[in-house]
């Protein structure tokens, strides 16, 4: 069975123009499918085309945080395990519209489930193993799970659930721990030699496929259903930013249960036919990272911008990498990171705009030239329009960041889904208003076409009548070499009516006194405008969500009611 000749058609298209931004922009659109099965209609075919090439690579870090326990599976094989696990789930009645909630780290059973769940038309609820029993509760009731999936080790997280198809243990680790009472055995998935190996896979083009919680970074998490072609076939925009191409070893750094994984550790890489890398880690350590990268042949390299800043304090330029393409995306990169990389490495880092309500919308794609600063220009499939949040209308400036809808991207969500007796559908009146589709997030635009991330719509404030981008503070304030982290909100003035504050986390070496904080007083002194420059300094944590974001949220609300002055706090009147 080949691969589906549509997808295969527009893929090739974004393949021979991966270098022509005007020719693929211009020329690409969406395939209009009735029917398709990403597993059956898509993966099979790769299967069938190059079963020896290396579909999944699956490297565990040692204690001393390198190569450790590794796991290889060709296309073929991958197949085969998927189609075994998809007969199983069927014998335990899991049925094409039954929702599952899986809560897996990065094992190999993870991909031969996500696969098997397509083939059987399941709607797969993908969830941290990081997250708390209380939302996994949460995530079965929203999601009103019939099925659950979870490492043995995780089990007593799932003590007090029940769901109509049981619950599957997964010994993701390899740790030989028994099975609990009451749980499946997911060891029992064997493939049957003598068996087809061909599950009917058949989907309608628009029946749902996933459900992913956002990561909250402003409100409590919505729900968000993707189908079976916005995501599978939709991320040929996130494959086309990335470069990737058939052969490629893609390595993303990020955990399973957020839509980035399912970007570039799913679906981005196997359209393009590429092996999928993924290296896992207790602890973060830069050094292992770097000899995973040397040793393997990565040629293309995705890690969210944490895990850029921590890089940049290795040693970059002893490492040597074939990495042929480097990108980020999850949050806006600061433009610090870029240039060390680069200076390392001779690599630029290329930023990349999505959400988990879509697939890549905005991006600088290999081959084509960057803007400093700049998150790129809108990636095939999609036409951008900018509107002032406030009125509506439209600008040609600065305003959010809106996906007209006539046409329709392929990869944009059907909307936010929740029970209905709690959901409450002004947030989709709300993201659907005014004919286009609203991200929540403000840009500028330039003459080119080129946006320049601002900040979400609800983290953008006035100091002394005057628009503060938090992101574009944060990014001077790394630049100082005392600073690791930082995250600017207002605090309340009686005269500016808000003036920048700066949380900030320290670089190793570096101490939460009065000395640092002069130091980096002056430097933002130096390096902003005088509207613009932080006024007062905290030393301390940030507050972010489970997948790495930062809950500005939390900050502002703290400051709201801080009264006196906390221990590690500084302000620039200090120091006149």
């Amino acid at each position: 069975m080949p691969t589906h000749p549509q997808v295969r058609a527009a893929r090739d298209f974004l393949l021979l123009h991966r270098s022509d931004y005007q020719t693929a922009y211009a020329g690409f659109s969406w395939p209009q499918l009735q029917l398709f099965n990403f597993a059956a209609d898509w993966f099979d075919g790769l299967a069938e085309e190059s079963p020896e090439q290396t579909a999944l690579w699956v490297i565990d870090a040692d204690e001393a945080g390198g190569v450790g326990r590794e796991a290889k599976l060709s296309f073929a094989e991958l197949r085969d395990r998927s189609v075994a696990a998809a007969q199983w789930l069927a014998g335990l009645g899991v049925r094409r519209g039954d929702r599952i909630l899986l809560v897996l780290g990065n094992c190999v059973p993870l991909w031969e489930i996500m696969l098997a769940a397509i083939r059987i038309g399941a709607v797969i609820i993908p969830a941290t193993p990081q997250l708390a029993a209380k939302d996994l509760a949460d995530r079965v009731d929203r999601g009103e799970a019939r099925l659950l999936i979870a490492d043995v080790a995780d089990h007593a997280k799932f003590a007090e659930l029940q769901v109509e198809h049981g619950r599957v243990a997964v010994d993701g680790s390899g740790s030989g721990s028994p099975v609990p009472d009451g749980w499946h055995d997911y060891a029992e998935v064997v493939v049957d030699p003598d068996a087809d190996r061909h599950f009917p896979g058949v989907s309608k083009a628009d029946d749902p496929m996933l459900l992913y919680f956002t990561s909250g970074t402003t409100a409590l998490p919505k729900l968000v259903e993707h189908t079976q072609t916005s995501y599978p076939i939709g991320h040929l925009s996130t494959m086309y930013w990335m470069g990737l191409r058939p052969g490629d070893v893609h390595l993303n750094i990020s955990s399973p249960g957020w839509a980035k994984h399912a970007w570039s550790s799913f679906f981005a890489p196997w359209l393009a036919g590429s092996t999928i890398l993924v290296y896992n880690y207790q602890r973060f350590a830069a050094d292992g990272l770097l000899r995973v990268l040397e040793s393997t042949g990565v040629s293309t390299f995705c890690a969210p911008p944490t895990v850029w800043r921590m890089l940049i304090q290795a040693d970059l330029g002893s490492a040597k990498t074939s990495i042929r393409e480097a990108f980020s995306a999850g949050e806006p990169l600061n433009p610090e990171v870029i240039e060390q990389v680069k200076k390392a490495w001779g690599l630029t880092i290329r930023d990349g705009y999505g959400q988990t309500e879509t697939s890549a919308q905005v991006g600088n794609p290999p081959g084509v030239g960057l803007k400093p600063g700049s998150m790129g220009r809108p990636l095939p499939g999609y036409r951008v329009r900018l509107v002032d949040p406030a009125t509506g209308e439209n600008r040609t400036d600065e305003g959010e960041l809106c996906l007209e809808l006539d046409p329709r991207p392929l990869a944009l969500m059907t909307g936010y889904k929740d029970r209905a007796d709690v959901f409450d559908d002004r947030k989709n009146e709300h993201a659907f208003a005014g004919d286009v589709y609203h991200t929540g997030d403000v840009v500028s635009i330039d003459d080119d076409g080129y946006l320049t991330y601002v900040g979400r719509s609800d983290d953008v404030f006035k100091a002394s009548d005057y628009r503060i981008s938090p992101f574009e503070l944060e990014s001077v304030l790394i630049e100082h070499p005392a600073v690791a982290e930082a995250a600017v909100i207002p605090h309340p003035d009686p005269v500016r009516l808000a003036v920048p504050k700066a949380f900030v986390i320290l670089a190793g070496g570096h101490q939460p006194d009065a000395e640092t904080a002069k130091s980096i007083f002056a430097y933002t002194r130096e390096h902003l405008a005088p509207y613009k420059r932080i006024r007062i300094l905290e030393f301390g944590e940030l507050p972010k969500t489970i997948s790495g974001k930062i809950r500005r949220v939390e900050l502002r609300h703290a400051e709201e009611t801080h009264v006196g002055r906390a221990e590690f706090e500084f302000y620039a009147g200090d120091f006149d």
